[in-house]
């Protein structure tokens, strides 16, 4: 199976794809002019922006993913321009050159309402306000009316294999209470999720993955070695940025790294 790889010298994407080729996937990743190509994956230089480099990325596919996104700027052109009309650009190439492709996206627990009445559901109505993750909801819903084999992957907050996610947290909680649960996911379980939609487990559905235990800020921020102010006021949105992965579950996916405590004791950080 020959996959193209989007981001793939991003965040998820540069560990994701080492993971997909020693599983004896066929890579091709779609870099920018100097960008470094891992040994083993094929490099074709291009831009989700520019459409004239995406045919020849495509041609001959058997499948897309799709991680290539914009999130922390404040830049909310860039981040719109990046996320729906690069998406989009990619569509119509695969569309018109490898149309028979599986298309796999990743996303955001982002956008799951702050107001839910519960862990986030993937049928649950979305329309968030904030630009990245309102440009994603935009993006999937012109994979889901594209007519093409898709899949969509939600991911919620990443970490592990020295990525620097966690560690980053403290500078990014501000305000928020830290009693809120949140969600994880290690790199190690992206690639078992990530495989199980290249397989076609995931086919024309959207899908949360999470791993067993949605941890405090305040244990999160701890584990970086940073000590949060303590709070005993009532927590006002209990479900934000917490997914239900039951369907995932449902569909055969099982997180290795079940906690982020058991990644730390197994020097999976």
């Amino acid at each position: 199976m020959t996959i193209l790889i989007t981001g793939a010298t991003g965040l998820v994407g540069a560990r994701l794809t080492p993971r997909l080729l020693d599983a004896g996937f066929t890579c091709r990743l779609l870099l920018r002019p100097g960008k470094p190509c891992p040994d083993g994956a094929e490099a074709v230089h291009g831009d989700i922006l520019d459409p004239s480099t995406l045919a020849d990325a495509v041609r001959g596919v058997t499948a897309v993913v799709h991680l290539a996104a914009v999130f922390r700027t404040r830049d909310a052109d860039l981040i719109w321009k990046s996320n729906l009309e690069g998406t989009r650009n990619l569509i119509d190439a695969v569309k018109a050159h490898a149309p028979e492709a599986r298309f796999v996206m990743s996303s955001t627990s982002h956008v799951y309402s702050m107001d839910n009445a519960h862990p986030g559901q993937e049928n649950d109505p979305v329309d968030p306000k904030q630009d990245y993750p309102a440009s994603k909801v935009a993006a999937e819903n012109e994979l889901r009316e594209s007519g093409l084999t898709w899949s969509i992957v939600r991911f919620p907050f990443v970490y592990g294999d020295g990525d620097g996610h966690l560690e980053a947290l403290p500078e990014h909680v501000g305000s928020w209470h830290p009693a809120q649960r949140m969600s994880t996911i290690h790199h190690r379980d992206i690639a078992t999720a990530i495989t199980l939609a290249l397989e076609g487990k995931f086919d024309g559905r959207v899908v949360n993955i999470a791993d067993e235990a949605p941890l405090s800020i305040f244990e999160l921020v701890g584990l970086t070695g940073t000590k949060m102010t303590s709070k005993s006021e009532a927590l006002t949105n209990p479900w934000y940025l917490h997914v239900d992965s039951s369907l995932a579950r449902s569909l055969g996916f099982t997180p290795a790294v079940r906690t982020v405590y058991q990644a730390q004791q197994e020097g999976l950080m």
